[in-house]
């Protein structure tokens, strides 16, 4: 019984160093970039030895894949069934943007952070890969109700536009709007889209 117990306890122990090390290297991820994050600064922050940090995580895709199922875990992307069983399509986006823009604004210390790393570190970018085929997946479920005429590209293309995380910084962070005016802009583009209508045209 005591062996039973000694190997419990060194088990939740190994758990929760490993758990410190993932959230330390989560959170230099968001304020330094994963780029300048070292494993000496990981150490340091979660209070172990580098040493205990590759035995948990030997290499480099190991940590990168331990700390996005952390986050992810922690941060789950919005769920489609939330609202794909609408019928209207306006509404349909309209409720879709309420609830990505309140994921890109609980998320975005991150995905600022992201978008700078992503482009300097293939391996991240291959790591994230399944996220990337998330949100295109999002935009065609969207989109899908649009494609019945000859503007369906230009609707795809507003509704890919309007639920990126970039738009949504530009326009809330860059622009001063709130999410809901946010909203009610990138409605007013898709709505266009659908209509075939540019500036100045009736």
């Amino acid at each position: 019984m005591p062996r039973t117990y000694q190997k419990k306890k060194r088990a939740q122990q190994q758990e929760e160093t490993r758990t410190r090390i993932v959230e330390a290297t989560i959170t230099l991820h968001q304020e330094i970039g994963g780029i300048e994050t070292t494993i000496s600064a990981i150490a340091q922050r979660a209070g172990v030895e580098r040493a205990t940090v590759y035995r948990h995580f030997p290499d480099e895709r190991s940590l990168l894949e331990g700390c996005t199922g952390h986050y992810l875990q922690s941060n789950p992307p919005p769920d489609p069934v939330q609202w794909m069983g609408i019928d209207q399509r306006e509404e349909q986006v309209r409720t879709a943007l309420t609830h990505i823009y309140a994921y890109h604004r609980q998320t975005e210390i991150m995905m600022a952070r992201a978008m700078i790393d992503v482009p300097q570190m293939p391996l991240l970018q291959e790591i994230l890969e399944p996220m990337f085929v998330y949100w295109n997946t999002v935009r065609d479920m969207l989109a899908h109700p649009w494609d019945d005429g000859e503007n369906a590209i230009l609707c795809r293309g507003a509704i890919g536009h309007a639920i990126a995380f970039q738009t949504w910084q530009s326009l809330v962070r860059d622009q001063g709007m709130s999410d809901e005016q946010a909203m009610k802009l990138m409605m007013g583009m898709i709505c266009a889209a659908a209509n075939g209508v540019a500036c100045g045209e009736g």
